[in-house]
C-alpha cells in the first residue's frame, strides 16, 4: 500500500460518497447502524467488565460497517453477519483485531480518568451511561465544563490514531502498533481534506438540529411538540448511519493498494 496526499477538496467529497451510498441501500445501512449499538449496549450492561469489552469491539464493529460500506458501492446487499467480517480472518486476525480494541479501550479509559480527576467523576459517569445526561445544573458547573472541554481535546489524538488503524489491520494486514502510527501519519498529511471533511458534518448537524429547534418553535400544540422530538431521534440515527457510510471513502481516498486484492476480497 501507499499513501495518497489528497487535496481539501476530497473531504468534501467523501461526505458526498457516504451520503450518495448510504442511500442506495438505507435499509440495510441503517440496520446495520441499529445492530451496532445495540450489541455494544447489550455488552455494556454487564456487570464489571460490560464496558471495557464493548470499548474493545468498537474498531472491530466499526470495520464492519465499513465493509458494509463497500459492499452498498459495489451494488451488493451487506448482509447482517459483515458486522463480525473482522472476526472471519482466522484466529490471528482475530487476536490482531482485539489488540486494537485493547489499545482503544486503554486510551479511552486514560482519557475518561483524567476527566475524573478534574470534576469528580461526572463526565465520567455520564460517558459509561450511568450518571445520566445533560442536565442545567451540570452545564453551569465550571468543573464539568472544564472536563468536558478536556477530554474532547484529550480525544483528539485518540481519533487520529485510532481513524485507520482497525481497517488497516483489516485490509493491509499491519500489526497493530504500525497501524496506530500510520493512521496519525495520514490523517496528519491529509489534515486540510479532514478539516473540510469535519466542517461539513458538523454543518449538517448543527443544520438538522436547528431545524428541529425551528420545528419545535413552530408547533402550537403538545402534539406537535411531542411529535417533533420523538422525529429527532430517527434524524440523529439517520446522520449517525451516514456518517459510519462516509468512513470507507476517507480509508479508500487515503490509501492505495499495491494490486486489486482490496477491491476484490468477496465480502460476507
Amino acid at each position: 500500500m501507499k499513501l495518497n496526499v489528497v487535496p481539501a477538496a476530497a473531504g468534501a467529497q467523501w461526505v458526498r460518497a457516504g451520503i450518495r451510498t448510504f442511500f442506495r441501500r438505507p435499509i440495510a445501512l441503517t440496520g446495520l447502524f441499529f445492530m451496532f449499538m445495540a450489541a455494544l449496549s447489550l455488552v455494556a450492561i454487564v456487570p464489571v467488565i460490560g464496558g471495557i469489552v464493548a470499548l474493545v469491539l468498537v474498531p472491530a464493529f466499526t470495520v464492519g460497517l465499513m465493509d458494509a460500506t463497500r459492499a452498498a458501492d459495489a451494488g451488493r446487499f451487506p448482509l447482517p453477519g459483515i458486522l463480525f467480517v473482522a472476526f472471519h480472518k482466522g484466529k490471528a486476525h482475530a487476536r490482531a483485531m482485539l489488540w486494537v480494541g485493547a489499545f482503544y479501550a486503554l486510551a479511552v479509559l486514560c482519557v475518561v480518568g483524567v476527566s475524573a480527576l478534574i470534576d469528580g467523576g461526572q463526565f465520567a459517569q455520564m460517558y459509561v451511561g450511568g450518571g445520566g445526561g445533560l442536565s442545567a445544573e451540570r452545564m453551569e458547573d465550571p468543573r464539568f465544563l472544564t472536563a468536558l472541554w478536556v477530554a474532547t481535546l484529550l480525544y483528539l489524538p485518540v481519533s487520529l490514531a485510532f481513524w485507520y488503524a482497525p481497517a488497516l489491520v483489516h485490509w493491509y494486514g499491519v500489526t497493530p502498533a504500525k497501524s496506530l502510527f500510520f493512521s496519525v501519519v495520514a490523517v496528519l498529511r491529509n489534515a486540510r481534506a479532514f478539516l473540510v471533511y469535519g466542517l461539513l458534518w458538523t454543518a449538517l448537524s448543527l443544520g438538522v438540529g436547528l431545524l428541529m429547534m425551528l420545528v419545535l418553535l413552530m408547533s402550537t400544540s403538545s402534539s406537535d411538540i411531542g411529535l417533533a422530538t420523538m422525529a429527532m431521534f430517527p434524524l440523529s440515527v439517520l446522520l449517525a448511519a451516514m456518517f459510519f457510510s462516509s468512513l470507507w471513502f476517507t480509508f479508500l481516498g487515503s490509501f492505495q493498494p499495491d494490486d486489486d486484492a482490496l477491491i476484490d476480497t468477496p465480502t460476507t
